[in-house]
């Protein structure tokens, strides 16, 4: 009985976090009936492609797509770049001040994102960097959460060695990036999915920044079938399934090398 309760449990947070991305998909799959009736409907009425047809025929959906996948990827690549320097030597370095840094670095955990804006976009402003990939990518590229996270991965690393590797004359360079790295690819991984997840959905700071439609992520461009389909949420559906569908892919293609990452976070 403690089995089958734990697994009905279980069934039913799964029905709590498919139900909104199941709507959606059959709205945009349906062509009749009424969207807003109750109670609800699960499955698609008269099921057809036309609103994904009309999503391809409206919007450049193809260079709203490669903007999103160029800003995920430069964010992955800084971002595992400077959170990894800043991780290692809190974690593997003795020097004054290391908790007061890491406890800074760690209170920035309490501040909500939005509260950065204002003073990301004047930054931005006097950079010249407005209406560049830059001006989106930069404000992203380092955050609390991946430094405690790759912080915690290079602590799991043995320090023997680290210590054998420093008798044999190796430098904290050649430590840091042909020892320690490719050990902790798991949390390396695990950080740069969650990275490209938030990169590929993050909508309000690309849309402050950039105001020129061809250089729109997806998550922005989807919205202009908001403005031109006033009425018409099927298609408005269908453009988000499009935008969810990459992510969920990727991490359907990676989840064994997410939950390896954090299973050895939580060691």
């Amino acid at each position: 009985m403690k089995t089958v309760s734990h697994y009905l449990l279980l069934c039913v947070i799964a029905i709590v976090c498919v139900f909104p991305f199941w709507w959606t998909l059959v709205t945009a799959l349906s062509t009749e009936g009424n969207i807003f009736a109750y109670p609800p409907t699960f499955w698609p009425q008269e099921p057809s492609l036309a609103n994904f047809i009309e999503v391809f025929n409206t919007i450049p959906i193809w260079s709203f797509f490669r903007n999103s996948v160029f800003i995920a990827l430069c964010t992955v690549f800084w971002k595992l770049v400077l959170c990894s320097a800043a991780a290692y030597p809190l974690a593997r370095m003795q020097f004054k001040g290391r908790k007061l840094v890491f406890g800074l670095i760690l209170a920035t955990l309490v501040l909500p994102s939005e509260v950065n804006f204002l003073v990301n976009f004047i930054t931005v402003t006097k950079l010249s960097l407005v209406d560049t990939y830059a001006g989106v990518i930069l404000p992203n590229v380092v955050n609390a959460v991946a430094i405690l996270l790759l912080k915690q991965a290079f602590e799991e690393v043995p320090q023997d060695l680290i210590d054998a590797a420093r008798v044999d004359g190796a430098s904290e360079w050649i430590i840091f990036s042909k020892i320690v790295l490719p050990l902790i690819a798991p949390w390396l991984a695990t950080v740069g999915i969650l990275t490209a997840v938030e990169a590929w959905n993050e909508y309000i700071w690309p849309s402050i920044v950039m105001s020129k439609p061809d250089e729109f992520p997806l998550s922005v461009g989807v919205l202009y079938l908001r403005g031109t389909f006033g009425s018409s949420t099927r298609v408005i559906a269908a453009g988000t399934v499009l935008t969810i569908l990459p992510t969920l892919a990727a991490f359907l293609f990676t989840q064994r090398f997410f939950m390896r990452g954090m299973d050895g976070a939580v060691k």
